[in-house]
């Protein structure tokens, strides 16, 4: 399976593919989508989201992980992010790939095992499980690592348990929502 990890920004949105295999994951791409600070807002998001596209486009992963929005210092920041989610997440869906979100939360707690980890723990994990030899910069890669990361961890379980059925047609796999086969009474 191969993954694709987003980290959505309005200046840099780190990105990040990686192939998942049984004897561990590997990097195939990463880096950053970075747009002038002074051309118009519309301007920056038809970049980010062509960008994007082509980027899918040339590497044909299985589905696109991207990090949902958290809380931002004001409104004005917050709908500019949203607005970048938005165009991102148009670029997997136009392109027909299947889209999982993860809270920053989700994700450290994925890859480094505590919820409120900092910035450069999750760099040290990424790097550590993806056997990388270098740290990842800037940390919009790192981050865009662990959220694709955070999605193979979350499909570990998943894949293994084919009992599992959704809470709704089509709806994600849960735990809550375990129901074992039958053995064979």
């Amino acid at each position: 399976m191969r993954v694709f990890g987003v980290d959505p920004g309005s200046a840099r949105t780190g990105y990040g593919c990686i192939d998942l295999r049984d004897s561990g994951h590997r990097v195939v791409i990463c880096g950053v989508l970075s747009v002038p600070a002074k051309i118009p807002f519309p301007d920056k998001l038809k970049s980010l989201h062509d960008g994007l596209a082509e980027l899918l486009a040339q590497h044909q992963p299985d589905v696109v992980a991207v990090e949902d929005l958290f809380y931002a210092k004001n409104a004005r920041s917050a709908l500019k992010l949203g607005h970048v989610r938005g165009v991102l997440l148009l670029a997997a869906a136009s392109a027909g790939i299947p889209i999982a979100e993860y809270t920053p939360t989700e994700v450290k707690k994925a890859v480094v095992g505590f919820g409120r980890a900092e910035k450069h723990q999750v760099r040290e994990m990424v790097t550590l499980l993806l056997g990388m030899t270098e740290l990842p910069s800037p940390l919009d890669v790192s981050d865009a690592l662990a959220v694709a990361v955070c999605h193979a961890h979350a499909q570990g379980p998943q894949s293994q348990i084919k009992a599992a059925t959704p809470a709704t047609p089509g709806g994600p796999l849960s735990w809550r929502n375990y129901r074992p086969e039958s053995q064979g009474s």
